[in-house]
């Protein structure tokens, strides 16, 4: 993790793909669109996908959504797209995925429990996990945090803290290594990786390019990170990635 949060901005796209080919996986909420208060509540520009897909032509094919988002939900907000989605934090490559998980019913009732406690919790069901929302219930995060790390411990399970948020799902995946898998096809063969996220799920992405010789870019406030570069806010990636 680098000490001194205040990061730079990372060089021009332009100048890192006139050096050497570029493999770009790119987070979805907090990094292509802000944040809402709900998942349902984003504001997706109507001509985003095309956009990407555009992007995606000129780097070869080499671009990525690696989300937390389930891809059904990803591509209802999107529509139809040519790049790579990555969906479940790893859990749904593509059209391949993971086996759903399936929690007990003392973890049911738990987060039942808790819901009926603290009204203001979204609970998401997702095919690959379950994630609390607490943003409308902010003193609710230590009961969160305890009755979901409870539930990992019980159920193997990765418990995964973002930005008010708390996900269980399964414990292999995570957007590491699914870059890692991506970046062993032929076609990424030889490229410089970046990986561009806002939330401490993005970390694990961050470390593997790397790992790999490439690049992490924080979108966001500073924060301490293994990332290398840092862009304010999802318009400064716009602007970056010249969609």
């Amino acid at each position: 993790m680098h000490k001194n949060p205040d990061l730079p901005p990372p060089p021009p796209l332009s100048e890192l793909a006139a050096l050497h080919p570029v493999a770009l996986f790119l987070d979805f909420d907090g990094t292509l669109v802000d944040i809402a208060e709900t998942p349902g509540g984003i504001a997706v520009p109507g001509d985003l996908a095309a956009r990407l897909d555009a992007l995606g032509s000129q780097l070869g094919g080499r671009v990525a959504l690696v989300s937390g988002r389930a891809r059904a939900d990803i591509h209802r907000h999107l529509g139809t797209l040519a790049i790579m989605t990555i969906g479940s934090h790893g859990a749904e490559f593509g059209a391949a995925a993971a086996a759903p998980i399936a929690l007990s019913q003392h973890a049911i009732d738990a987060i039942a429990a808790l819901a009926a406690r603290w009204p203001g919790l979204l609970v998401e069901t997702k095919p690959h996990g379950v994630a609390i929302h607490y943003r409308q219930e902010p003193d609710a995060a230590s009961a969160v945090l305890t009755c979901m790390d409870d539930i990992a411990a019980r159920e193997r399970l990765a418990v995964r803290r973002g930005k008010m948020v708390v996900e269980l799902g399964p414990e292999q995946a995570n957007k590491g290594r699914a870059v890692a898998r991506l970046m062993a096809q032929p076609r990424y063969a030889g490229a410089l990786p970046v990986f561009i996220g806002d939330d401490v799920t993005d970390e694990d992405g961050f470390t593997q390019v790397a790992a790999a010789g490439g690049h992490g870019i924080l979108v966001g406030p500073p924060r301490t990170t293994t990332a290398h570069f840092r862009l304010r806010d999802p318009e400064e990636v716009h602007q970056w990635l010249t969609l």
